[in-house]
């Protein structure tokens, strides 16, 4: 990103509500002249492309199947030889075999079947197979005891896909099964965006790596690595700046640096209002703010702007908090810089298996347990632990419930919103 001269995004509101705050982050985007490493492309061998993003449509090169074939073990004929015989006088002289790879040249004349097998391809003169079970075999011959439908047990060519058919649009993330039908369809390579580039930091003087003997008031990093998990998830590259402790000069050092090496910065801590924490003072020196503090629960301290050359996101320091800033706003951002199609986040209505009370000025996204009663109806349970520094919770929940800010409970049996944990999360 280019760092703009003005701070026309800064916002005359001090609590931004969650969609306000996406529609400023995304508003900002749009204005800003990306990155020219973001609109290139690359072209990526099959095995390389899980999870990256296409860059432009991917249109099938032939049929799918190639050519008309067979679904079954049988013999292939023409249905219309058969009239409305009965099936034990209908008799067929064998012409040949036909075997998936090695198909029967020639054709087959009406009073003639073939052998075939599954996935052979179906010969001149022949529209109908057979299954091997209700036929009676005699040497160079074979008696149906059951008719076929006509048509029956054909594969014709391009019925599943037809060439030139646009397999997947520009902006769709390649998933397993898309490589498998890519690899299907004969295609090797696709053009996909570039990695998007993340950097990410924690800052606190108090955090200790994993493995370290913690001292009085120490305690573990865990952010740093939840994030970089999920941003693993993303197809994103990321880059690892470690921790930061409370010290103006070091983490001018590492916002310029992060800058530097990436096209988004994350930092975890330093958001808040302590007497350390210096991420606003430093966001308005390194480049501008366009928003700070968001009306939800948890997550309230989280920061937006631009540095120099990438786009910032400042989370809170409390586990939680990190968690569901980044997924409820980061996320959506990254996404659109990686060229990612735009998918709506599903929601699941579920009933309240006890009284909610809300929090009266924020939306609220509480851990919880999605389930099904005994008439098969969505059951919401909140965990019992909703502290913004419990991971914990989370490892035992499968759910947010997204409650809105009010004053009244919500009641045992009422409907609330719920986002199931994806794969980003899970």
């Amino acid at each position: 990103m280019k760092k703009k001269n003005s701070h026309p995004l800064t916002s005359p509101q001090s609590l931004l509500s969650l969609d306000q705050a996406r529609a400023h982050m995304l508003a900002a985007l749009s204005r800003e002249h990306i990155n020219d490493e973001l609109i290139k492309e690359e072209r990526v061998s099959l095995a390389d492309l899980p999870d990256r993003i296409l860059a432009a449509d991917i249109v099938s090169p032939v049929n799918a199947p190639p050519a008309d074939n067979s679904a079954m073990d049988g013999y292939a004929f023409n249905f219309a030889s058969i009239d409305d015989a009965m099936p034990e006088s209908v008799v067929f002289t064998l012409a040949g075999k036909a075997l998936a790879g090695k198909p029967y040249v020639g054709s087959v004349r009406a009073d003639q079947c073939l052998r075939i097998m599954t996935g052979a391809e179906v010969p001149e003169g022949c529209d109908t197979v057979v299954m091997q079970e209700n036929v009676e075999a005699d040497g160079e011959t074979i008696t149906l005891k059951k008719i076929p439908s006509p048509q029956a047990n054909v594969r014709y060519a391009g019925e599943d896909i037809k060439k030139g058919e646009t397999l997947f649009r520009a902006g769709h993330r390649l998933g397993p099964v898309d490589i498998g039908l890519l690899a299907t369809m004969g295609i090797a390579e696709a053009a996909v965006r570039p990695r998007l580039k993340v950097a990410v930091f924690a800052n606190g003087s108090e955090l200790r790596a994993p493995g370290e003997v913690l001292g009085a008031g120490e305690i573990y990093d865990s952010n740093r690595y939840f994030l970089k998990a999920m941003l693993d998830r993303l197809g994103c590259e990321v880059i690892d700046i470690g921790v930061i402790p409370d010290d103006l000069e070091l983490l001018r050092a590492a916002y310029i640096k992060a800058d530097a090496s990436a096209d988004a910065v994350i930092t975890c801590g330093g958001a808040s209002v302590g007497e350390a924490d210096y991420a606003r003072q430093l966001l308005r020196e390194l480049g501008d703010i366009g928003f700070w503090k968001v009306a939800i629960k948890p997550g309230k301290p989280f920061m937006f702007g631009h540095l120099t050359n990438s786009v910032f996101f400042g989370l809170p320091g409390n586990p939680m908090s990190a968690l569901v800033t980044f997924y409820q706003l980061v996320l959506p951002v990254l996404q659109k810089m990686q060229g990612l199609e735009s998918k709506p986040t599903v929601a699941l209505s579920a009933r309240a298996s006890c009284d909610i009370p809300r929090n009266r000025s924020r939306l609220e996204f509480l851990r919880a347990r999605l389930t099904t009663d005994s008439h098969g109806e969505l059951l919401v349970t909140p965990d019992k632990q909703q502290s913004s520094g419990a991971l914990s919770s989370f490892a035992r929940s499968n759910c947010f419930i997204v409650l809105e800010a009010g004053e009244t409970i919500l009641l045992k049996g009422e409907r609330v919103k719920v986002q199931v944990f994806d794969a980003i999360l899970r």
